[in-house]
C-alpha cells in the first residue's frame, strides 16, 4: 500500500511539474521525478508480477526498479546542486557521475550473486538472510544515505539565504532529506539483523520503516513541487506591487512630464505598450529628471518622496514594499 501511494505522489510530482516549470530550460527535477515515478511504478505488486513473468521470474525487475531508482536520486540530487552556489567540493563528489556509477556496479555485482528463486513482491522478507542480498541493499541505501545527507547540506543552506514563502520548498527538502536519511538507516539496521538472524530486532527497526518510507517522499514532492510554485506566487505578488506602484505614481507623474515633458509624451504608443516594470521604470525616471532639472520648478512632499524611494528599491528588489496602501492622500501642491 506504501508503494502505492508513494508511486502516486510521484506522478502527482511529474505532472505538478510539467504544468509549473513549462517552458523553463531546466529539466532535471522533472526527469528525476519522472524517474522515481518509473521506479516506484515497477514496485508495485501488479506491475512487478506482470513484467517479472516476461523477464523470465528470477526477481530481475528488482534490480531495474532499484536501479532506476538511484538513478533518480541522482538526478534529485543534481537538481537541488544546481540551484545552489558554491557547492563544498565533497558534496560536489557525492552527487558525482562517479559515485552512481560504483554504486550501481557495486549493486549489479552482489545482485548476481543472490540466489533469487521464483519471482516474489517480498524480495528482501525472504531472502534477505543471504549475505550477498544483505549486501545487494546495504549498498543501495547507503548511497541514498551519502545523496540524501548532500542534498540536507545543501537545503540548509537554500533555506539561510531564502526569505517568505521561499523558505518552505527548502525546509521541506531538508525534513524530507533527514527523513530519507533516517530511513537508509533503518534499512541497513533491519539487514544486518536480517542476516544474523535476530529477526525480533528486525521487526522492532521495522516499525519505522513504513512511516518514514512515506515521509521521505511525501516532503520531497512538497520541497520540489514548491520551488516553481513558490516562485508563481512571488512572481504574481511582484507584479501586483508593480501594478499598485505605476497606479500611486500615475499622478506625480502626470505633473513631472507636465513640467518637463519626456520620451513618454514623444513616443506615446511605443511606451503604452510597455508591461507594468517598464512602465513603472519610466515614471521613476522621468520624475527623477524633473526633480534635479533646475530650468523647470517642481518639488515633491515628504510622502511623495518615500514613494518614489519604495519605487525604486522595488525595482531594485530590495526589501519590499510597505503594508500601508498607497492610495495617494491629497497631495500638496508643490508642483508649480
Amino acid at each position: 500500500m506504501i508503494v502505492v501511494l508513494v508511486a502516486a505522489f510521484m506522478w502527482l510530482l511529474v505532472a505538478a511539474l510539467l504544468i509549473l516549470r513549462r517552458g523553463r530550460a531546466e529539466r532535471n527535477i522533472t526527469y528525476a521525478a519522472l524517474t522515481i515515478a518509473i521506479a516506484m511504478t515497477l514496485n508495485t505488486d501488479q506491475a512487478y508480477r506482470l513484467l517479472d513473468r516476461y523477464a523470465g521470474g528470477s526477481n530481475l525487475v528488482t534490480l531495474v526498479a532499484d536501479a532506476t531508482l538511484m538513478i533518480g536520486i541522482f538526478l534529485l540530487g543534481r537538481a537541488v546542486m544546481k540551484a545552489t552556489d558554491h557547492q563544498p567540493r565533497v558534496v560536489q563528489l557525492v552527487l558525482g557521475r562517479l559515485t552512481l556509477v560504483a554504486a550501481l556496479f557495486g549493486g549489479i555485482g552482489t545482485f548476481l550473486l543472490i540466489d533469487r528463486g521464483s519471482t516474489t513482491t517480498s524480495f528482501m522478507l525472504e531472502l534477505g538472510e543471504q549475505p550477498a542480498a544483505a549486501a545487494y541493499s546495504m549498498i543501495q541505501f547507503s548511497y541514498y544515505a551519502i545523496v540524501l545527507s548532500a542534498m540536507a547540506a545543501l537545503a540548509a543552506r537554500q533555506l539561510r539565504s531564502s526569505g517568505g514563502a521561499q523558505r518552505m520548498p527548502p525546509a521541506s527538502l531538508l525534513l524530507g532529506s533527514i527523513c530519507g536519511v533516517a530511513l537508509s538507516i533503518v534499512v541497513i539496521a533491519m539487514d544486518l539483523a536480517h542476516v544474523v538472524r535476530n529477526l525480533n530486532l528486525m521487526a522492532a527497526v521495522a516499525v519505522a520503516y513504513e512511516p518514514l518510507h512515506l515521509l521521505t517522499f511525501l516532503l520531497l514532492c512538497l520541497g520540489f513541487a514548491g520551488q516553481p510554485a513558490a516562485r508563481t506566487l512571488q512572481a504574481r505578488s511582484r507584479d501586483r506591487q508593480t501594478r499598485m506602484l505605476v497606479h500611486d505614481l500615475e499622478p506625480i507623474w502626470a505633473d513631472a512630464t507636465t513640467a518637463r515633458p519626456g520620451i513618454s509624451h514623444t513616443e506615446p504608443a511605443v511606451f503604452g505598450a510597455a508591461d507594468p516594470e517598464t512602465h513603472l521604470h519610466r515614471q521613476v525616471v522621468e520624475i527623477r529628471d524633473a526633480m534635479i532639472d533646475t530650468r523647470v520648478e517642481f518639488d515633491l512632499n515628504d510622502h511623495d518622496r518615500q514613494l518614489i524611494e519604495r519605487a525604486e528599491r522595488h525595482l531594485l528588489g530590495v526589501g519590499s514594499i510597505e503594508a500601508e496602501p498607497a492610495a495617494s492622500p491629497t497631495r500638496q501642491g508643490q508642483h508649480h
